[in-house]
Parts: structure tokens; C-alpha cells; sequence
């Protein structure tokens, strides 16, 4: 299961997917546009957040993973704080048996969306963009506070 920051994904879409990547999208009306372009881009959606329809969302994440796929999720929820990890990510791994691995982008000349709740960052055109990734981590040995850490310490 990849995990990183809101905020951070577009850089992301370009990281090879071998396998099929599940995502969840939110059942809000972003979400809704937020799903439709990333099944165009390839991704397996999976609908719900933390503040309404999580549990399915999360069980159907879930049992994709268990299926073989892999996840990527932004672990400081739908909402916030930004920059806090939250436990839906450990529970969906833990459940699943995969492991956690933060990964973040650098980028050489961004556009950040300072006024988003989690200053959205979109790579320029023609920016050098580099996924950052760290170690994989069993779900059962790593905190929230470590998450958190391991993925500010890529973005450094």
C-alpha cells in the first residue's frame, strides 16, 4: 500500500503501475469527478472516505488488495489535518497483510494551491519530476507518528 500526503498525488498519476493500483474516491461530488479521471488514468476507484461511506470503501480496498492489487491512499484524510496520518490506511493494510511504503514526488518548479486545506501541489509542465519511495513497513510494527514521519522525511 502506498501512502502519502493529500495533496501530493498528481505527481503520482506517472509512477508505473505493473499491477493494478486501488484508489478510494470520496462519495462527495469531487469524488465523483476525482473517480472519473482516475479510472480513465487506469486506476481501480473504490468509493467512500472517513466521513461517509468508510467502512464499505475501506472493505472494498480491502479486498483488492487481497485480490493482489495494490493501493495507494492519502492517509491524512478527506478532511485533515493535514499532514497526520490517520489509522485508515494501517487498518486496510493490516487487514490485508500488505505492507505500508510512503512514497512522495519532488518536483522542480511547482504550482501550490496555497488557499486548498492541503495546498495542493501540481507539477509544472516540463518540470523534472522524481517519485520518492521509502521502505516498505509491515502495517503491524509502524504508528501514525512514524508514518508521519517517514513521509516528511522523504519530502525533505
Amino acid at each position: 500500500m502506498f501512502c502519502f500526503w493529500h495533496g501530493r498525488q498528481a505527481g503520482l498519476f506517472a509512477h508505473p503501475r505493473p499491477r493494478p493500483v486501488a484508489v478510494l474516491a470520496s462519495l462527495s461530488r469531487d469524488g465523483a469527478l476525482q473517480a472519473r479521471i482516475l479510472a480513465r488514468l487506469g486506476f481501480d476507484v473504490h468509493r467512500g472516505s472517513s466521513s461517509r461511506g468508510g467502512a464499505a470503501g475501506l472493505k472494498s480496498l480491502i479486498d483488492a488488495l487481497k485480490r493482489g492489487a495494490d493501493a495507494a491512499f492519502a492517509v491524512d484524510g478527506p478532511r485533515g489535518p493535514k499532514r497526520r496520518a490517520k489509522p485508515g490506511a494501517f487498518l486496510a493494510a493490516k487487514a490485508a497483510g500488505a505492507a505500508i511504503v510512503p512514497i512522495t514526488v519532488r518536483a522542480s518548479r511547482l504550482w501550490v494551491f496555497a488557499k486548498a486545506w492541503d495546498e495542493y501541489a501540481l507539477p509544472k509542465p516540463f518540470a523534472s519530476v522524481e517519485i520518492v519511495r521509502g521502505d516498505a513497513v509491515q502495517a503491524a510494527s509502524v504508528t501514525a507518528d512514524e508514518l508521519t514521519a517517514a513521509i516528511d522525511a522523504l519530502e525533505g
